[in-house]
Order: structure tokens, then sequence, then C-alpha cells
């Protein structure tokens, strides 16, 4: 026991506190990126992106009704996308983490425990580290991937920077074909559009996150699989805690309550994407000679998920692609053509107000239901518990 106790101290010598080895993660993420490639952000890069967004804004004041949430633009390597997202997902994944470790320290035998003693705290220092090599390989694939600061749905960044990813968007061109400054203004017009929304509804982001939050409280741990995963762990080799796979630890629970629960989440992810995607092809129309296509490719991109968006909802049961996508959009173009864009966008005005999963079946009959939607707006409190509460720490209530 106590040669096995000297080796795990050594293997768990890398620096790190709490569910996850956030120092780990980011080690294993950036060793990864190394290997791979994070070619620099080129001066003639940087302007590309700051014009290509100063042109979306400029393109998008028609097709919505508010005005532009960005605060800066910057243009990001792979490593900057990690570094400038790591906060939120410290936030979504820690919970997750939470249980694993907990399940971990359960499988200890009880008369093991005893002779472990205080060292029993090595057990969850053990977890962290799995569970922070593990992440850091799946956050180094995705910034391989992603596009730009809210590629993905989520509020990522901090709030009000507009991100692109250069290197990513000049190899996604590469494979559909397209010119690469073609790509980057529809990579801008998409971003500008989901800082623009999450700028303007204050309450969107915390509700976005507690979403993802109240689904994460949902999931079960499979402690069969920790348990066949951690019989791989050699304590003498550091590299076995990253060769193993987590795939089936994390299963969602098959109840009412998580049901309802992923039935909101994969609705208001539908919902931000799909008002992205039909204000960006109004904003964009003849503008573009290839806007059709990109927009089919990133509907696709989108709901498809790719290999990184794969791993990660391997990782932690959660899949970061709205199922109802489509549908979502209809709903918004729908409602554009009753209400109007003011009257569109004055649906994001309260999260009651916001269409159901059962609104996307018949999305005209909502929107015509909107049109007293003015008279419910008036009767709103929209300082009552439930949206100011939703908001992250550090959000200003009165922000607007």
């Amino acid at each position: 026991m106590q040669q096995f106790m000297s080796q795990l101290q050594h293997l768990l010598s890398a620096p790190g506190s709490g569910p996850v080895n956030w120092d780990l993660a980011r080690q294993v993420a950036a060793s990864q990126l190394a290997a791979a490639g994070d070619p620099a952000v080129s001066p003639f890069e940087r302007n590309a992106v700051e014009e290509a967004l100063r042109i979306a804004d400029l393109w998008l004041e028609p097709a919505t009704s508010w005005p532009s949430g960005i605060r800066s633009s910057v243009a990001w390597n792979r490593n900057e996308w990690i570094y400038k997202t790591l906060d939120v997902w410290r936030k979504l994944c820690d919970p997750v983490a939470s249980r694993m470790v907990g399940a971990m320290g359960d499988l200890v035998p009880p008369e093991a425990r005893a002779q472990l003693g205080p060292m029993q705290s090595m057990v969850a220092t053990l977890g962290g580290a799995l569970f922070g090599g593990q992440l850091g390989q799946a956050l180094g694939s995705l910034a391989a991937e992603v596009l730009s600061a809210g590629d993905i749905g989520l509020p990522l960044g901090p709030a009000g920077t507009a991100a692109l990813i250069p290197a990513n968007i000049r190899a996604y061109g590469e494979g559909l074909e397209l010119p690469e400054d073609e790509v980057r203004l529809y990579v801008a017009l998409r971003e500008a559009a989901h800082q623009r929304l999450f700028q303007h509804v204050p309450w969107l982001r915390g509700h976005v996150l507690t979403a993802v939050e109240n689904y994460a409280a949902g999931i079960r741990v499979n402690r069969e699989a920790i348990e066949e995963a951690m019989g791989r762990v050699d304590p003498t080799d550091p590299e076995s805690m990253q060769a193993i796979a987590l795939e089936g630890i994390f299963t969602p629970e098959d109840t009412p309550a998580q049901k309802a629960s992923l039935a909101r989440l994969e609705t208001v992810l539908a919902l931000v994407e799909g008002w992205v995607c039909h204000v960006v092809d109004s904003a964009a129309g003849d503008r573009l000679p290839n806007v059709v296509r990109l927009g089919e490719a990133f509907r696709r991109r989108r709901a498809a998920g790719g290999p990184a968006e794969q791993t990660f909802a391997a990782l932690v049961g959660l899949e970061l692609r709205p199922r109802r996508l489509r549908e979502a959009t209809v709903l918004w173009s729908a409602l554009t053509e009753h209400r109007g864009i003011a009257g569109r966008d004055a649906v994001w005005g309260h999260p009651d107000l916001l269409p159901s999963d059962e609104d996307f079946a018949n999305p005209q009959a909502f929107a015509a239901t909107t049109n007293d939607l003015d008279e419910e707006l008036a009767n709103f409190d929209f300082t009552a518990p439930g949206a100011p509460e939703e908001q992250p720490p550090g959000e200003d209530d009165d922000k607007s």
C-alpha cells in the first residue's frame, strides 16, 4: 500500500484542485494543439477579421431591432480560444466531474478507506486529474474546429467580445471549396448576430447556462464504467491516464424531470441558433454569391456536430448541437412575417414569451397568437424572480 501511494503521489504531482484538474486540462489541450499546429494570427488576418465584423454589423442593422452588441473585435489562435473560454467550461463541467469523483471514492472498499486515512483525498485528486486529462483532449479537438467565440451556440467568450479563429475558417473554407473572404464574412455575420442577441437580451446568458447546469444535474454516473476505466490506469505510467477513454461513464437519467430538462435545453439552443440563422440569411441576402450554399453547409454542420463535439458529448453526457434547428429557423421567419422585425425580437423580452417545443410543430399558429404581444409585454414584470437571478455573477441587471 505504501509503495502504491508513493507512485500515485508522483503521478498526481501536477498542480490543480477541485473536481477537475484544470491546469492539467490546459496543458493537455496545449500539447495536443502544438502537435497538430496552431498558426499565429498575422497582422493581415487580424485586420481582415476586424473589417469582416465591421461589415457584418452594418449588414445586420436592418435585419434586427437591436444595435451592435460588439465592444471589441479580435482574432484568436486556437490556444487563445481555450484560454478565453475556460471560465465557462469550468462552470459547465465541474458539477458533472464532482459526481464522477464522488463515485470513484465510493469504489474504494471500506477497509481500504480506513488504511488510507487522510490520504483518501488522493482518490479525489486522481479523479480530477483523470477528468482533466480527458477534458483537455476534448477541448483541444474543439479548438481545432470552432470558427468563432459563439460557434457552438453557448456564450463561451467574454461578453461583448466578437472573436474569429482565422486558421479554422481558412481550413473550413478549403473544405467547402469557397473563397476564404466570403466564408470569413459569413462567419462574422453569425458571430455579430450572436453578440447582438446575448448583449441585448440580458437574461439569456444566465438562462442558457442554467439550462445546461440543470440538465447536467440529472446525469447519472455509471460506476461500472469508472471501475473498468480505473482498472486500465497504471500509477507508474502517467500517460496511461490519457490513453483510456471515459465514454459511457455519464448517461442521462431516464426520468420525466430529466427528459423535461433536456427538452428545455434543446429548445433554447435551437431558438438561439435558429434566430442567428434567420437574421444572417436576411442580412446577407444577395450580397454574398454563395449565401445559399454557405447557409446550408452551416445548418448541416450545426445539426450533425463534428467529431470534437461528439467526443465532448461522450465525455460529459451533453450534446452541444440543436436538434430542431430547421424548425426554429422557420418559426422565427413566421414571426417576422406576422410581427415584423421588432415584433419578432420582442419575443426575447422574457423567457415566458419564448415558443415552446410544441410550438415548433405549428410555427404559423404561434406567430399568429403573438399579435397581442404588446399587451402581454405590458403585463410582464421584468424584475420578477426568474430573470435577474439567472444572470451570471458580475453581470449588471440593468444592462441593455
